[in-house]
Formats: C-alpha cells, sequence, structure tokens
C-alpha cells in the first residue's frame, strides 16, 4: 500500500498538481517526509498538508480488525491446514482438532511409557479410509530403535475399527500402507530424508514419524557444537517437509537425568525465583528431554509422557492454541486411551518436569 500512487487517491486536483511538481509520486514519498518538511518543500499552508497527509494515510493504512475477526480467521485458517485425530476426545478438543499439518509435533517421555503406542495409532489412524475418519493415506515411520510392530498395529486395528477390519483384505492393505524405514546410522537417516521428500508425492503420504530423533545421535556419539549443528540443520530439514507437504510430522524424543549443576530451563516461559528453588530441590525425580532447549524451541507442538505414582500422563506442554494441560491415560488393547476428557490445567514449571515414578 505504501507503493500507491497518488494519483489514484482523490486527492484535490490543486494539491495533486504540486506533489506531482515536486517528484513526490506515491504514498511512501509523502509519508516518509513530516508535515513541516512537506510545507517547505511544497509552500503550501500547514493545514493543507496536515489534510493531504490524512488523507494518504487513511487510504494507505490497513484496517484495524477485532480480536474476534482475529480469532475467526485463525480457527479457519487451522481448519483449512486439516488435522489428524488421536481419537482421544480431550486432546483432539485442545489441539483444535488433531495433531496438525504443516509443523513438527514432538512426544517425548522416558522408555516403556507410551511413545511408541501412540505413533503406531497415529499409524493405522492415517491410512484409514476417509469414511472412517481416517486421511486415506500412506505413512512413512522411520524406525531407528526397532520398535515398529505390525502385529500391535493390526490388533489396536481391529478393537478400535473392527467393522473395517473384519472386511476382507483391510487388515493387509492398512499394512501395506505403512512404509517403514530403519536407517541405522545419522548419515544414513541424513541420507534417507533426500528421499522421503520424492516419496511424500509418489507414495501419497499422509503421516511421517520419526521414532526416536534422540536414538539418532545418541549412537552417533555427537556431543558439544557439532551436535548443535547437526541437531540444528535436522530440525531445519524436518520442519521444511512439514511446510512444503502439509502434512503432520511426529518426532518422538527421548530423556535424560537432570544433573544438580543444571539449571531448570527447560520451560517455555520465564522461571520465578521460587519456581527455581522448588525445581532445583527436586532434580533426583525429574527428567528432561534428551535433545535439548533449541530442538523443544523448534518444535510447535509438544506432549511429554510421565508416570506419576504408577499412573500415567500426557501433558500438553507446549501449544500455541491450547492452555497447558494434563490427560491420565492408561494402554489398552486399542491403544492409548485417556481416563479424563477434561484435562487438568498445570500452569507453571510442573507442565515441563518429565516424572518416571511407579511405571508399571
Amino acid at each position: 500500500m505504501a507503493n500507491k500512487l497518488l494519483s489514484e487517491m482523490g486527492l484535490p486536483k490543486s494539491i495533486a498538481y504540486i506533489f506531482s511538481a515536486r517528484n513526490l509520486i506515491t504514498a511512501k514519498d509523502v509519508l516518509s517526509l513530516t508535515e513541516f518538511e512537506l510545507m517547505e518543500l511544497l509552500d503550501v499552508d500547514l493545514a493543507v498538508v496536515a489534510s493531504a497527509v490524512a488523507h494518504i494515510s487513511e487510504i494507505t493504512c490497513p484496517p484495524y480488525q477485532t480480536a474476534l475477526s482475529l480469532l475467526e480467521q485463525r480457527v479457519q485458517n487451522e481448519r483449512m491446514a486439516g488435522h489428524l485425530p488421536t481419537c482421544l476426545k480431550g486432546l483432539d478438543n485442545a489441539l483444535c482438532g488433531g495433531i496438525p499439518f504443516g509443523v513438527v509435533t514432538e512426544l517425548v517421555g522416558p522408555a516403556g511409557i507410551g511413545k511408541t503406542q501412540f505413533c503406531l495409532k497415529l499409524s493405522l489412524l492415517a491410512s484409514l479410509p476417509l469414511s472412517y475418519g481416517g486421511l486415506d493415506g500412506s505413512v512413512i515411520y522411520i524406525d531407528t530403535e526397532s520398535k515398529f510392530s505390525s502385529r500391535r498395529m493390526i490388533e489396536m486395528g481391529y478393537n478400535s475399527f473392527p467393522e473395517a477390519f473384519h472386511a476382507e483384505g483391510m487388515a493387509q492393505e492398512m499394512a501395506g500402507r505403512i512404509l517403514v524405514l530403519r536407517p541405522t546410522s545419522l548419515s544414513e537417516f541424513t541420507d534417507s530424508l533426500q528421499k522421503i521428500r520424492v516419496s511424500l508425492f509418489q507414495h501419497g503420504v499422509k503421516l511421517l514419524i520419526i521414532d526416536s530423533m534422540a536414538a539418532l545421535l545418541a549412537g552417533e556419539g555427537v556431543q558439544g557444537p557439532q551436535r548443535q549443528h547437526s541437531l540444528g540443520w535436522h530440525i531445519s530439514f524436518i520442519k521444511s517437509v512439514a511446510e512444503f507437504s502439509r502434512i503432520p510430522v511426529v518426532v518422538t524424543n527421548q530423556v535424560r537425568s537432570q544433573s544438580r549443576d543444571e539449571t531448570s530451563h527447560y520451560s517455555f516461559q520465564e522461571l520465578s525465583r521460587v519456581d527455581r528453588s522448588e525445581a532445583s530441590t527436586n532434580l533426583d525425580s525429574h527428567l528432561v528431554a534428551a535433545l535439548g532447549i533449541h530442538w523443544a524451541h523448534a518444535v510447535s507442538i509438544r506432549l511429554v509422557f510421565e508416570s506419576r505414582s504408577g499412573q500415567r500422563f500426557i501433558k500438553l506442554a507446549k501449544s500455541p492454541l491450547s492452555p497447558p494441560l494434563a490427560f491420565p491415560f492408561n494402554i489398552t488393547s486399542s491403544g492409548i486411551s485417556l481416563l479424563n476428557d477434561d484435562g487438568v490445567e498445570m500452569p507453571g514449571p510442573e507442565i515441563h518436569t518429565i516424572h518416571c515414578q511407579g511405571l508399571i
């Protein structure tokens, strides 16, 4: 709008002629000068200059928007972008429909907590026909720890969607849509990323899962600046795949113990002095995400899986659309099942800490 021509703004002919004679052609030419500079340049009264500037500013400046209109626009954009429903009602509601397309969603938690179970169910849901709420597409599953189980995924299908999976050939068709890659090194994984970008269109891929990224770096023994450089390159590439293909990308992350001399800086907000003190007194029971703070800030959605006193929880620790919520869950023959769809709001550093107590 700043480059809009003054001749198109309906100014009085007298002042429009003066602007043109002084080589002031666009709105930017006028608005980049003060009113007193314009008075001197145009040799006209302040009232004339002020009136012309007000007229140009009104046309050039974008119209205001209400908070309501911005909210409606955001919701509409989210609907157009799309989501992969998890079939966990409370979590889907909090995420405005499920795992969002076009961004990276991270699952972080200790081994055996249910991250891979969650990924298997997402794979199943992405490959299901549209009539059953699926995406009717293929899935690329990068299985770095050999945890992928076709048998378990099909078991979830039979128990979650019996009508679909009892149809002849349905189980085989669903299993045939899951493309499993098992890179054994970081360099092999990097090579596979280049091939994935091509495969996304060749195979109609609707979901990319990397389970897990942390295992690859742990196997390489990469540390220090080299580790951060490698992480930076990989997360940038993975984010570009999500944005370019407009599919959900899910990455799992492991945990490590938090040392006593390490400050609790893994939350996405500044901690108060009291919060820091409380966090430092409980370090023995706290774990932190293995890939570190830079990775954490790069992902759009973070789901923390933890166990406290024998009860498992999914915590929505990072989301631009939801307050921090915790959902208790069990693992059943159908996959993960929430015990409470409402969730419990959990502000402060507690939403970001990761417990592993009494896991059964």
